[in-house]
């Protein structure tokens, strides 16, 4: 059992780094493109949204799907297709065929993005500790592989096609190779035998089909159920500004040092790179952390730290002092998503495909709106001034961080083994 887990949890370093692989790939290769297609910027960010709904779609489609398959089935064949899609923007001939392209992509993306977190809840919730924050800090990884490999192939004097055809055959064969190590079906193998009741259960065996008992727990069964779709529904919301606060940053940070610090181009540009390393670092950390202090902990504290790092970020007039603002902005924020997802999955386990997904496909518009609020808000005042908003959001993040807090045994990954447990389990 110790073996298999151990296999599982490889396995899902793997894909995490094969999405994140795959999507740096495309990233990387935007500009090469853009420039065979003949577009401008303008027509380039209209498509990007097409991506982003593919991703959503993607995203809705694959959470179900893994809950009635699993992951064994749903995350292997999700990255084959996303790595079989890779190549397919790098051959559009036209505008219109790009917008296809992407499409397929995201949707492909979408289906891994989910499809993984899900098998990834299963992982922690067999662990019986929190390891989520790892995984997704695994994904960063991803993006170096894709950037040097690109860099190799350019000076090898490939182009874009053949390189996305190289790292979409490579990554079709690591999704097929890596399957072996997935949890089979859609739960962990825990080994407590049955399925804790629900928070607010009565007691008893499930399922026993006593007459004098049906009645309440039926309605504490709709009453349970009620509780996990609020639950969800705010899980959902704070994924959403926590995912808008992170777009804004990919985007805007750079140009923030440059256009309102006056900071060299080639200065500004390791804002962002401050910010992505405190926030790979975080992800290194918050499992720990989690662990030693509860979810809510870190959701409330991060939360607290990227809205004072913003703010730092918006006000200072040095350059210095903006670089040390945008890394705690990075660090607060690592380990938020990671909790957010964790919390969606272990609301109910039979479900957590689909409530994943629910949270990270509303998180998800949140990071592709949070770039175009930013330059809404542009109009209205300045950019530095705009950033208050993520403060805003970040401080209401931090706020509600008790909904993270478990409602029952079954809730918390990292809660103690009920005493019924077999000795040796996974911990």
């Amino acid at each position: 059992m110790e073996r298999s887990l151990r296999a599982a949890r490889v396995a899902t370093y793997v894909y995490f780094v094969l999405c994140g692989t795959l999507m740096g790939a495309w990233v990387v290769h935007i500009p090469a493109i853009e420039t065979r297609v003949g577009i401008g910027h303008a027509a380039l960010g209209g498509l990007l949204v097409l991506l982003g709904l593919g991703a959503f779609g993607g995203m809705r489609a694959a959470g179900p799907l893994t809950d009635r398959l699993g992951a064994r089935a749903v995350v292997p064949a999700s990255g084959v297709l996303c790595a079989a899609s890779l190549v397919l923007p790098a051959l559009a001939p036209d505008p219109w065929t790009l917008a296809g392209a992407l499409l397929v992509f995201g949707f492909a993306n979408g289906c891994l993005d989910v499809s993984m977190n899900a098998h990834a809840v299963h992982v922690e919730q067999a662990y019986g500790r929190p390891v989520m924050s790892g995984f997704h800090a695994t994904f960063s990884v991803g993006g170096v592989i894709a950037a040097g490999a690109a860099a190799a192939s350019a000076a090898a004097g490939l182009g874009p096609a053949a390189t996305l055809a190289l790292l979409g055959a490579a990554g079709a064969a690591t999704a097929l190779l890596t399957a072996r190590g997935l949890l089979p079906g859609g739960a962990a193998p825990t080994g407590d035998g049955p399925a804790p009741e629900a928070p607010g259960a009565p007691a008893g065996t499930p399922g026993t089909p006593a007459a004098s008992a049906e009645t309440p727990a039926a309605s504490a069964g709709s009453s349970a159920d009620s509780g996990v779709r609020r639950r969800i529904r705010v899980l959902a919301v704070l994924a959403l500004m926590v995912m808008l606060s992170e777009g804004a940053a990919n985007d805007w940070s750079a140009l923030h040092l440059k256009d309102v610090l006056g900071a060299p181009a080639s200065t500004a540009a390791f804002a962002y790179g401050t910010y992505a390393a405190a926030m790979t670092t975080g992800r290194l950390l918050a499992d720990r952390v989690s662990a030693r202090y509860g979810a809510a902990a870190v959701l409330r504290y991060g939360a607290a730290t990227a809205a004072v790092g913003i703010t730092a970020a918006a006000l200072t007039p040095w350059v210095w002092a903006a670089f040390l603002g945008w890394a705690l902005f990075g660090l607060g924020l690592s380990g938020c998503v990671p909790q957010l997802f964790s919390a969606a999955g272990h609301a109910d386990p039979a479900a957590a495909g689909a409530n994943v997904s629910r949270v990270a496909g509303l998180g998800y518009l949140g990071m592709l709106a949070g770039p175009a609020v930013i330059g809404w808000l542009t109009h209205l005042t300045a950019l530095n001034h705009a950033f208050l908003l993520l403060t805003l959001l970040c401080a209401v993040t931090a706020a509600a961080a008790a909904v993270l807090r478990p409602a029952g045994p079954a809730a918390a990954p990292a809660a103690p083994a009920r005493a019924s447990a077999p000795a040796g389990g996974p911990r």
